[in-house]
């Protein structure tokens, strides 16, 4: 069955249910002790960790979609469940990561969240919801419809990106990254072609609150260059804001400003084409063409 924009209204009411009360045991969590594993065959502390609450987080989340499963023929991908193939069967598929950003939540610090999205086979983004626990911030991103922050629609900054300040946001393993220095140096060419007022780094969010960062400002941007080795976050860690950038139209690409392959076949690794988010088209074409020519992944 197609799905029908009533349909998605009534999925993303659904999905937006199941991130407030996963994000309400995130919180409940945050407060006291729970136990903390490591995955195997991971390349960074960040993706290692796992905990008790990611899959309590999934539970939740799981029990409010599930009924949708037949009544709309969806698949399901989840970080916390082994991938069964059949996002590439059926017509659209949930994706979800429960807990997004659970190094920086064993740590006790912002940058964690709910990711909830729902994509077509073709990998387009069709709905993206994310809850923050922390500030207690529900976005809800309907493809075609608009955006809404806390239940207001929410619409981006409209200044230029020149004479103000260039965020630029990295996850929690940036902190030891090998190539920092140099990344951080090209970073500074970008800001120096934007004309901006100073570059502000950020480090220490997960990949849903990172991207989430850069709406917030007129001039940020939230990246992960190409590599041939596997990792680089997988596609739970882009869908649900992949969506909501759609909407606002502004750029959540691979790194070259293609569309992101959401639904790549042969693995859930984004390290192929690496993501590209920013808050202006003219921060995503500086960032490519700074580091058009280096050797950094």
């Amino acid at each position: 069955m197609d799905l029908a924009a009533k349909d998605l209204q009534t999925l993303c009411s659904i999905a937006a249910l199941a991130a407030r009360e996963a994000g309400a045991l995130i919180a409940d969590y945050s407060q006291r002790a729970f136990a903390v594993q490591h995955k195997s065959g991971c390349e960074s502390l960040a993706t290692q960790v796992v905990t008790e609450v990611d899959e309590l987080s999934q539970a939740i989340i799981l029990k409010r979609l599930s009924p949708s499963f037949e009544r709309f023929d969806i698949a399901l991908l989840s970080e916390e469940r082994e991938d069964d193939g059949s996002r590439l069967e059926k017509q659209a598929f949930w994706c979800i990561d429960p807990l997004d950003g659970t190094l920086p939540f064993t740590q006790r610090k912002p940058g964690y969240a709910v990711s909830i999205a729902l994509l077509a086979k073709s990998g387009a983004p069709m709905i993206g919801v994310i809850f923050d626990p922390v500030e207690n911030i529900l976005i809800e991103a309907i493809a075609g419809v608009g955006v809404l922050r806390n239940g207001q629609s929410f619409n981006l900054h409209t200044a230029g990106v020149s004479g103000v300040p260039l965020y630029y946001y990295c996850d929690c393993s940036f902190e030891t990254h090998p190539q920092r220095t140099q990344m951080v140096a090209n970073m500074e060419l970008v800001a120096q072609a934007l004309g901006s007022s100073n570059l502000v780094v950020n480090i220490g969010g997960g990949a849903v609150m990172n991207a989430c960062h850069v709406l917030q400002h007129p001039s940020a941007c939230y990246f992960k260059l190409p590599k041939m080795k596997a990792g680089g976050g997988s596609i739970w860690d882009f869908a649900a804001t992949a969506a909501v950038f759609q909407c606002l139209d502004v750029p959540a690409t691979n790194f070259h400003g293609e569309r992101m392959d959401l639904n790549r076949t042969d693995s859930t690794f984004m390290n192929h084409e690496g993501v590209m988010y920013a808050s202006h088209p003219a921060v995503a074409r500086a960032v490519r063409e700074a580091f058009a020519s280096s050797q950094l992944s």
